[in-house]
């Protein structure tokens, strides 16, 4: 309800999946990780490009690694440091990539950074619905625009909707961890959602309004 442009809802689908990245047989990935980030480092170092990209890989890795699931990554400060690393990932690579190319189709780059994403954060089942479903949108949508600020807010909801659903559950989050170890429950979910409906709402205002008028033509809304 947020967004209509499927690099960033592919993004949200992405960053929900984000936090279960603590999970211990995970560590596997989280290392791989860590390894990519120092490659990555070194790489930028020698063709004396931005090697603070390999540093931020890095960073995202040790946070896993040092997360006891359901833990940090599960809290709001998680979900804050997150999504600042991620959006930097994604926005650095992306910045790199438009520096050293030429191309004129700059959202390609973006689509591409996207889908090799999700192949480190998603699982195979996911993906092989994913990744048709992602580029069938982008072949009907066309050319999109990459905006830096929808990207870090897609992230967001993203990884906002995993503790959500989370809270739900009988364990709950622990939502200000490390602070805090106490535990939330339902009501921080169904507060969250009713406050992300109104908001997506309000945002899509003047849709809903069109949309009524074209259903109900007798009746006015203002």
């Amino acid at each position: 309800m947020f967004f209509n442009n499927p690099l960033i809802i592919a993004l949200s689908v992405i960053g929900a999946n984000i936090p279960d990245f603590d999970h211990k047989f995970k560590k596997d990935n989280v290392y791989k990780m860590i390894i990519l980030g120092l490659i990555v480092f070194i790489s930028l170092y020698i063709l004396k490009l931005p090697y603070y990209l390999g540093l931020i890989i890095v960073f995202l890795g040790t946070v896993f690694y040092f997360s006891q699931h359901r833990s940090f990554t599960h809290s709001i400060f998680g979900v804050l440091t997150l999504t600042a690393t991620v959006s930097l990932i994604l926005i650095w690579a992306y910045e790199i990539l438009m520096d050293i190319t030429i191309i004129p189709t700059s959202y390609l780059f973006m689509a591409i950074l996207i889908a090799l994403l999700s192949f480190l954060f998603l699982n195979k089942k996911l993906l092989l619905i994913f990744l048709p479903l992602f580029f069938i949108s982008l072949f009907l949508f066309g050319t999109l625009s990459v905006n830096y600020v929808e990207i870090a807010v897609g992230l967001f909801l993203g990884l906002l909707s995993h503790i959500v659903l989370d809270s739900f559950s009988p364990s709950g989050i622990k939502l200000f961890a490390p602070l805090s170890s106490k535990k939330s429950h339902k009501q921080f979910g169904t507060l969250s959602i009713v406050l992300l409906l109104i908001l997506a709402i309000y945002l899509r205002r003047f849709e809903i309004i069109m949309l009524m008028q074209y259903f109900f033509p007798n009746i006015y809304f203002s």
